[in-house]
């Protein structure tokens, strides 16, 4: 059985129907059927909350953060060990603390990280990843 984590940039994707989506919605759909595993950090609701909020409003936020609990995942709060390799992480790379986070959970699980995020990169090396098609900004 196959385990993943979903990183914020996956959630977005979801939510917003952006480019990868099928992937996102083929993870979900195994998680469903029991053929895998799915987890989201504790980080990653957060992250969909404020950013949530700061575009389209708390409403909308909140919708969200209840349609993310409604789907066949698993939220993971922190851990010890996990805050001890968020440590690590962000001892070692430049990545923002949510994305070491989300990684130290990956890695707990040994997990594959579903993203879109350029910042994953540096530690690559250290992770399964799939990666959905990142955005290309309009010129």
């Amino acid at each position: 059985m196959t385990t993943y984590v979903l990183d914020t940039s996956a959630w977005l994707t979801f939510i917003e129907d952006e480019a990868g989506v099928e992937i996102v919605q083929k993870v979900l759909e195994e998680a469903d059927a029991g053929e895998s595993e799915v987890f989201t950090s504790f980080m990653s609701f957060m992250e969909v909350h404020y950013i949530t909020q700061q575009e389209r409003g708390i409403q909308e936020a909140k919708e969200r953060i209840a349609l993310m609990m409604a789907l066949p995942i698993e939220r993971v709060d922190s851990s010890e060990t996990q805050g001890v390799l968020a440590a690590k992480l962000k001892a070692e790379h430049r990545l923002a603390v949510a994305d070491c986070w989300i990684a130290a959970l990956a890695m707990e699980r040994q997990a594959v990280l579903v993203h879109k995020d350029p910042e994953f990169e540096q530690v690559e090396a250290r992770l399964q990843v799939l990666k959905l098609p990142y955005k290309v900004d309009a010129i």
